[in-house]
């Protein structure tokens, strides 16, 4: 049997934005929709992509339990957000949608109760809120949707990368390709989290990943 050929989605990543910068579109950078975890994860994030697109932040995690924590992330996100626009010279504001908080989301999770973290369960998940984004990235015309998710070393990249491939050709929205640890870039997120005073969760969000 083949083993699977590791993509290298920095790599990609570096070309789509060197291929927007010689098309020169300066003034009129492309939009995006930036699925985000949380405030710690997306810092780095946005520090990296604000200068090259448009972006506004979709909050979508009905997989966080308890209520109350999602709360707290969800608050930390917009606080987050607007002290990043106040302390720096953007041209393009960073803006936020706070997605649904779907009491059902764990329906999709159903016989999957006993899967290990980072197994098949944790692949739905990560389907789900990329799906809620892609839909969303298409309604409203945004030239491409990505997601935070892909900074976590406990992550695979590919396997993130392939779900949103599949949704872009399943709705024509273009996936922004990443791998944002790659560059230091989860080093530098810690750096930001300290440097904004941010509530670095202990667990990803579900009660599974809380309970493990």
């Amino acid at each position: 049997m083949k083993a699977q050929v590791r993509v290298n989605y920095q790599k990609k990543l570096d070309e789509i934005i060197n291929n927007m910068i010689k098309k020169d579109k300066v003034g009129s950078p492309p939009s995006l929709l930036l699925h985000s975890c949380c405030a710690p994860c997306s810092s780095y994030v946005l520090f990296y992509l604000s200068k090259y697109f448009k972006i506004t932040v979709f909050y979508y995690n009905p997989n966080i339990r308890p209520f109350e924590e999602y709360i707290r992330r969800l608050e930390e996100q917009k606080l987050f957000i607007k002290n990043f626009n106040l302390n720096l010279d953007l041209k393009n504001k960073i803006n936020l949608i706070e997605g649904s908080y779907d009491k059902d989301f764990y329906e999709y999770y159903k016989g999957l109760e006993s899967e290990p973290e980072r197994g098949r369960r944790c692949l739905v998940c990560y389907y789900q809120r990329l799906l809620k984004t892609a839909c969303l990235a298409r309604e409203y015309n945004y030239n491409y949707f990505t997601t935070t998710l892909t900074i976590s070393p406990h992550k695979d990249a590919q396997v993130i990368n392939n779900l949103g491939e599949q949704l872009e050709k399943k709705y024509n929205i273009k996936y922004l390709y990443s791998d944002f640890k790659k560059k230091e870039g989860y080093k530098k997120s810690i750096e930001l989290s300290k440097k904004y005073n941010l509530y670095r969760q202990d667990y990803c969000g579900c009660i599974f990943s809380k309970n493990n």
